[in-house]
């Protein structure tokens, strides 16, 4: 999302001349630049304006080290500045009460429901024991999506076939948590248009009703300034705790996101990363500032790792390398498990340095695709007896897997290639003293 945001903002700083300080002529003009690009990324007037202007107050005078080039100090300013603007640390969400109630809010469209199931996926896998509500009444298929989400999830739905009145639905659904020993209800609202004076009446009497701890409104990120716009009306009528950024994989200029905290005056505490149930992600506003400046983000790359990466499977395959055993059916393991991790090209922006470096190469999603039908279309013995593919074998795979030899050859020769530094890394790491393995 914040892809063409970096870029340009990349360009700005490398406009920054001077030598030894940072003065009013030198910065003025690059500062101009950014808040230009910042309009441009459909960041809010006033907060583009307020933001450039803390910018330029905290870059005037500052004394460059011999180390530090003008424009690399601006950026680290620049960086302080959007943490601030974005909320500065994590806000976590409010799960006190037995059970514990999370309403969700929101626009049709915004991805509500799908969130919603997101949710209890990840409330799930932090060992809590959750039940999701079905409150929408008017939205043909809506309770069947929930249901069907939440069975992905591996999290009990409550429905009220019966019923068309969300407080009595919401009401039953807490009470039948309570019953069945649950620790978080999250209930799933009808989605509103915010010019809808009925509808915005329900949603406050909703609240009111079930009195949740936590109350949480999503907002499609493509929609750009108005999303912000849009916040600002909700919260005025029910004041909720917090922001959910969904289609933040998508296309979108990235305003939303550095504005709605500003504005609204209401934490971001979760984005939407992906369509798949995993694609939710807490909201950091320091590493979602690093992401935007190119810096990667390392941080968030391990925790999607850990969640992926089973640690005996680690230990199994590394015994392999060591033995010069790693074969075709541990490389798909491995392409899988990366696969898992999300949008690749998303994955690979979080490393530092790398981001920019491939900013103009177009990464893929599918590129596994070829790989994965070739490995497939091998026999269990050819899987586990890499060097036995040659001359028909090659052919057969290439036909198996709708691609072609030359195809089949190039990905056998990387394999190749793969394994023989897989095994120099492993023996360097042999020859190491233990405090540095």
């Amino acid at each position: 999302m914040f892809e063409n945001l970096s870029n340009k903002l990349d360009k700005a700083f490398k406009t920054l001349k001077g030598q030894g300080r940072i003065t009013e002529i030198n910065v003025a003009s690059t500062v101009k630049e950014i808040r230009k690009v910042l309009i441009d990324a459909d960041v809010n007037f006033k907060v583009a304006k307020s933001v450039t202007e803390n910018i330029l107050k905290e870059a005037l005078g500052q004394e460059v080290l011999i180390s530090v080039k003008p424009g690399e100090l601006l950026t680290k300013i620049v960086y302080d500045e959007l943490t601030r603007l974005m909320g500065s640390t994590k806000a976590d969400m409010n799960l006190r009460g037995d059970p514990a109630v999370i309403l969700m809010s929101g626009l049709q469209g915004s991805g509500k429901t799908t969130f919603t199931g997101k949710l209890g996926a990840m409330l799930k896998k932090q060992g809590k024991q959750v039940l999701l509500v079905a409150c929408d009444v008017y939205r043909p298929a809506a309770v069947e999506q929930l249901k069907v989400v939440g069975a992905q999830a591996g999290v009990e739905v409550f429905s009220m076939p019966e019923s068309k009145d969300p407080i009595e639905i919401a009401r039953k659904g807490i009470e039948h948590a309570r019953q069945t020993h649950k620790k978080v209800v999250v209930v799933d609202t009808a989605g509103r248009l915010a010019v809808d004076e009925e509808m915005m009446q329900e949603i406050e009497n909703i609240k009111r009703a079930i009195n949740p701890s936590e109350t949480l409104f999503v907002v499609d990120a493509m929609t750009g300034q108005d999303a912000v716009n849009t916040a600002k009306t909700f919260n005025e009528r029910i004041d909720f705790d917090g922001v959910v950024l969904t289609k933040l994989d998508g296309d979108s200029r990235g305003g939303a996101a550095l504005s709605i905290r500003a504005v609204v005056e209401k934490p971001i505490k979760f984005i939407g990363t992906s369509e798949k149930l995993d694609g939710v992600d807490a909201f950091h506003p320091d590493r979602m500032a690093q992401r935007i400046l190119g810096m990667g983000d390392v941080i968030s790359l391990v925790e999607r790792a850990q969640q992926v990466f089973d640690e005996e499977e680690a230990r199994r395959i590394n015994q392999k390398i060591r033995k010069n055993k790693f074969d075709y059916d541990d490389f798909l393991s491995q392409i899988q498990q990366i696969q898992k991790m999300g949008n690749f090209k998303d994955v690979v922006s979080m490393i530092p340095g790398v981001g920019k470096m491939m900013k103009d190469v177009e990464i893929d999603d599918n590129a596994f695709k070829p790989v994965i039908a070739m490995i497939q279309s091998m026999t269990p013995k050819e899987r586990a007896n890499p060097d036995i593919i040659v001359g028909n074998r090659r052919k057969r795979i290439a036909n198996g897997s709708g691609t072609n030899l030359q195809a089949v050859n190039n990905m056998i020769k990387q394999f190749e290639e793969m394994r023989k530094m897989m095994k120099k890394v492993s023996g360097m790491q042999g020859k190491m003293p233990s405090f540095m393995r």
